[in-house]
């Protein structure tokens, strides 16, 4: 599978590199955008993982570079994932505002009706907030928002960034084991 993953400047860098480091042990595709406020805030949430990313990835693009492949609805793409979403970037992308590669990409992967994954990461959300990221959930966006669960008992922040990270990949249809699924009891009749 081909997947762009989008990271942006809201707190929650973990979920992004839990998200690259499983989609590069499966043998996936990886495209990178960056934006320029993603990159401080990996620098500090994630400083040793950022150095690796380029290990991680088939291919990175810079942010300001709008002529890039994946600017394009003719590039093959299976989906896109910003993963944490700032929400400059969701209302940007709410409004078809394409200011950078980041949100032209995400819009050409709306218009071509492929899966877009938004991981949003802020409280609490302003009426403006949840009213953009209904506006894209209407456009046919995914809404995954960076809240973790607790029904497996997690022991660390990796147990906690993992659960998310499987929902992420269950979203996009990705088989994962990274956290323990709701045992299926049988109903007594």
């Amino acid at each position: 599978m081909r997947i762009l993953l989008g990271i942006t400047g809201a707190s929650g860098s973990i979920y992004a590199v839990r998200l690259m480091k499983n989609l590069y042990a499966g043998d996936h595709e990886v495209h990178l955008i960056v934006t320029h406020s993603g990159e401080k805030v990996i620098a500090h949430e994630c400083p040793v993982e950022a150095a690796l990313f380029t290990t991680w990835v088939h291919c990175r693009y810079d942010v300001d570079d709008v002529g890039a492949a994946v600017a394009s609805g003719s590039f093959p793409m299976d989906a896109m994932a910003i993963v944490p979403c700032s929400m400059k970037t969701a209302a940007c992308i709410a409004h078809g505002i394409s200011d950078n590669l980041l949100t032209r990409a995400a819009d050409v992967t709306l218009k071509e009706g492929r899966p877009l994954l938004l991981v949003p990461r802020e409280a609490p959300m302003s009426a403006i907030h949840l009213e953009n990221l209904l506006q894209l959930s209407r456009a046919g966006a995914i809404i995954l928002p960076a809240c973790p669960a607790f029904y497996h008992r997690p022991q660390t922040i990796e147990d906690l960034a993992d659960m998310l990270t499987g929902k992420i990949l269950d979203a996009l249809h990705i088989e994962n084991h990274l956290f323990p699924r709701w045992p299926l009891t049988a109903v007594q009749t």
